[in-house]
Order: structure tokens, then C-alpha cells, then sequence
């Protein structure tokens, strides 16, 4: 048990050091909040390595804490909104067996992306901004991969450092 809360601390770590360095370097184009969300990898991970419950906690713990240090009530609230409907969809199609993890990162990002749509056209009080939802759906789809194609490479050695330390 302790092994196991000494990963889950290193991960949160590694995800929240992520999302910070991502702040740091904002990308290029014209859409409003666009970033690949490698942070979300660490999530992927914990999902295929601790389960359902731990990939939760770093997900929720990630976006409170930098949201706290980093962020806004209004940042905090579309991450939350974005992170929470990314997580449901990632293990939805985690648990069909149908999609791998890149696939998997796929629906984090696209959903990821509604989440905060969704959360912003509700504080706005405004749906016109879902005219916003393809080209989200194009940018989460291509974040998706990259994010997807990371953790899978990634996963490979985390697991190998579990097995040592686990089994």
C-alpha cells in the first residue's frame, strides 16, 4: 500500500509539473485555451497502470492544484468541467476493448474539448459558441494522438518499473 501511494504522489507530481510547464508555453494559434494537454498522459497512464479510482484522483487533483497556483474560479471551472467529461469518456472506451490507448486519448481530447465548451457557453449564457465545436473536435483529435502516442510509449517503461516494485 505504501509503494502504491508513493506512485500515485510521483504521478500527480509528474502531472501537475506538466500542466505548469505547459502554461509556460502557449501555442501559436488562433483558438482561445488550445494546448496538447500532455498532462492528460499522466492520467492515461494511471488509468492503464493504478485503475479507474487513481486516474480519477490524479485528474481532479491536477486541474485543483494548478487551477489554485496558476489559474481562475473561471479556469478552474472549464478544466474541471473539460478534465471530468474527457476522464468519462476515456474509460468508457477504455472499457469496450475496442480502442487502444491511442483511441482512447482520442476521446479524452475530443471530449475534453466539449467539456469546456459546454462550461463556457453556460457561463456566457451563450450556444453560439459551439459554432467553436470542429475545429475543437480537429484540434482534440490531433492532440489525442500526440497525447496518446506519448503515454503508450511511456507506458511501457512505467509498467516495467511497477512490476519491479509491485510484484
Amino acid at each position: 500500500m505504501t509503494k502504491k501511494i508513493a506512485f500515485f504522489g510521483i504521478f500527480a507530481a509528474f502531472a501537475i509539473i506538466i500542466a505548469y510547464i505547459e502554461r509556460l508555453f502557449p501555442l501559436p494559434i488562433p483558438i482561445p485555451g488550445a494546448k496538447p494537454g500532455f498532462a492528460n498522459a499522466i492520467v492515461i497512464i494511471t488509468l492503464y497502470t493504478m485503475g479507474t479510482r487513481a486516474a480519477l484522483g490524479i485528474s481532479v487533483l491536477r486541474i485543483a492544484v494548478v487551477g489554485l497556483l496558476f489559474g481562475s474560479v473561471f479556469g478552474m471551472a472549464y478544466s474541471l468541467a473539460g478534465g471530468l467529461l474527457s476522464f468519462a469518456a476515456m474509460v468508457a472506451a477504455k472499457r469496450t476493448n475496442i480502442f487502444g490507448i491511442v483511441g482512447v486519448s482520442v476521446f479524452g481530447g475530443v471530449f475534453h474539448n466539449m467539456g469546456q465548451i459546454a462550461m463556457a457557453a453556460i457561463i456566457v449564457q451563450n450556444a453560439r459558441l459551439f459554432y467553436y465545436a470542429p475545429v475543437l473536435i480537429i484540434a482534440g483529435v490531433l492532440a489525442g494522438i500526440a497525447v496518446g502516442y506519448a503515454s503508450g510509449l511511456t507506458l511501457r517503461h512505467v509498467r516495467d518499473v511497477i512490476h519491479r516494485h509491485f510484484v
